[in-house]
């Protein structure tokens, strides 16, 4: 089974971030307008500085050069993923256990279609949340547009 320009490219990166005391977070290839853009994300404890970026992105350039591993042209980003990130591999919700999330749902329950608490489980399937001491809620990855941390908390709880 051939792999995804994703895959492969995560392959590639791996070795590079772990060599410069990075976690790589994601690799995404994708379209926009008439643009492809590959973005590598990196994170490391404390939190990631330009000059890590700077740093992946030039350890980066040749072996992707080398290995050419996409047939078009495209822009290479090298990002932090940020405050909410979004969690999509199995090691991002490991580290979110115990910890708040948002989640956004693709057609509203109940009228609703964004939902924050505590990530309870996960599995192949379904994340189950916690909204508050009582109520527990099991989501299907299918029927959620994303799954972010929640780590912002936003300004409702605030006001």
């Amino acid at each position: 089974m051939k792999k995804n320009t994703a895959a492969v490219v995560w392959d590639i990166a791996k070795p590079i971030a772990d060599s410069l005391g990075l976690i790589l977070w994601d690799v995404k290839f994708l379209k926009e307008g008439t643009k492809w853009y590959l973005r590598i994300t990196i994170d490391k404890e404390g939190g990631v500085t330009i000059d890590d970026c700077v740093n992946m992105h030039h350890a980066i350039d040749g072996p992707l050069d080398e290995a050419d591993p996409i047939e078009q042209s495209y822009n290479l980003q090298v990002q932090s993923p940020g405050l909410e990130r979004e969690l999509t591999r199995d090691f991002h919700f490991e580290a979110y256990l115990g910890k708040r999330v948002w989640v956004r749902l693709i057609k509203a329950y109940e009228g609703v279609r964004d939902f924050k608490g505590e990530l309870i489980s996960f599995d192949r399937d379904t994340v189950t949340v916690a909204l508050d001491e009582e109520t527990e809620m099991n989501i299907k990855y299918k029927e959620a547009s994303f799954i972010k941390a929640d780590d912002f908390g936003g300004f409702e709880e605030n006001e």
